[in-house]
This record gives structure tokens, C-alpha cells and sequence, in this order.
């Protein structure tokens, strides 16, 4: 089935639709949706945050393997950002009324590369959503085609490996195995994420920590 994206020119106002690869071709901007999530920990009365990423499938045709977003999505045309809610279910197994996200806020993203033989130019206006959570990471249910592995490493540690003072962090979680979930560590450098700006995830850790703390 042909997947349509609304478009938009560079100040965010819509000019139309195109099919996904038309847009991933010409750079057309469209939108997207993060939602990251966070669990709570209390060490001794201080209370930490532990981000939740998952770990994309060996399968994508971009980003394979790499540690990533919690969960996220185009949108396609006709679609608002309360679609995130709808990520969450298929790829994480999360029900979830949007109500109960906090909005970070808005962030352009460009990127390009090469997929099968083909230039794509990713132009991207993603809303960014965070969610406090309570299960544990065993609870979630992964989308295979979609998500490898959900792990959790504290937000200090984290923000530490994205701005360089730290080498690695140990993250604990779950992977997909034969199709069963199973107990996992790894290791995480900087390097294991999807290329961003780095800006954008010291943001979004710190956001994450205050959203515990509240």
C-alpha cells in the first residue's frame, strides 16, 4: 500500500502530499513523532531517572543495529501527533492515552544517505513527547520487524557519554531472541546511537529527569 506523507515548505506550512520515497527523494519536509520514556529510581532518598531507548532491528534500511528513540513514527497525511500513541502500542506493547504525555517540544532534523543504490534526503519537523512509565522492562511487548532490544541506563551516566566525558555505560534491558524475550546487557557508546545532533539528546535526557522529579 502507497504511504502518503502531508508536506510542508521550511516554515512548517503545508503544501501538499507525496508518497513516502518522493519525499525521502526530494528532501520534502514532513513530520514525524518521538515519544521517549523514563522510569523513576530511588537511591537513598534521591531520586534518579533511567532512560528507557530501544535497540532498532538488524532488518531497517537505515540506522541497523543502532540504540534509538523509545518509539517513533512518521506521520501520514491526515495524521496528528496523537498517532505517537498508536507507536507505542505496535512497537513496545505500551497502551497509553496521550493525555498522560509531557511535550518536549518541536525539532528539525536533516539527514541523508543511501539505501539500496538510492540518495534520501530525510527533512524531518518532529514533535517529541516523553512518558513516565511503571512496568518493567519484561512487561513490553517488541515489535520484531521493527525493534531488536529495549534497555534502560541512568540519565547522568547517559548525558555523560553524549557530551564526551565518558567512554561507555552499562545498560541493562531486554532483547528479542528466536522471538522470545530474554534478560540483556550491553555495552553503549556515543557511537551506538542513531547519528543526531548531540544537543538533542542532552535536551531530551534532562527533560526526562525533570519529568521524574516533578
Amino acid at each position: 500500500m502507497t504511504e502518503l506523507f502531508d508536506i510542508y515548505d521550511e516554515h512548517d506550512v503545508w503544501i501538499g502530499t507525496a508518497e513516502r520515497k518522493e519525499a525521502h527523494r526530494r528532501g520534502l519536509w514532513h513530520h514525524t513523532v518521538h515519544c521517549w520514556l523514563v522510569r523513576r529510581e530511588d537511591r537513598e532518598g534521591r531520586i534518579a531517572a533511567k532512560i528507557l531507548f530501544q535497540q532498532r532491528s538488524a532488518n531497517k534500511d537505515t540506522g541497523a543495529g543502532c540504540f534509538d528513540i523509545t518509539a517513533a513514527g512518521h506521520l501520514e497525511a491526515g495524521e496528528t501527533s496523537e498517532a505517537i500513541v498508536r507507536e507505542l502500542q505496535e512497537e513496545l506493547g505500551l497502551e497509553v492515552s496521550f493525555d498522560r504525555l509531557s511535550e518536549f517540544g518541536v525539532v528539525r532534523e536533516q539527514g541523508s544517505g543511501v539505501v539500496e543504490g538510492a540518495t534520501y534526503i530525510d527533512n524531518e519537523i518532529s514533535r517529541v513527547y516523553g512518558l513516565e512509565v511503571f512496568m518493567k522492562l519484561t512487561e513490553f511487548r517488541l515489535q520484531e520487524e521493527e525493534v531488536a532490544g529495549l534497555y534502560e541506563a541512568d540519565a547522568d551516566e547517559l548525558i555523560e557519554l553524549i557530551e564526551g566525558r565518558r567512554e561507555l555505560v552499562h545498560a541493562r534491558g531486554v532483547a528479542l531472541r528466536e522471538g522470545k524475550l530474554q534478560a540483556a546487557e550491553v555495552e553503549v557508546a556515543r557511537s551506538s546511537f542513531v547519528e543526531r545532533d548531540l544537543s538533542y539528546y542532552v535536551s531530551i535526557f534532562k527533560f526526562l529527569q525533570a519529568l521524574v522529579r516533578q
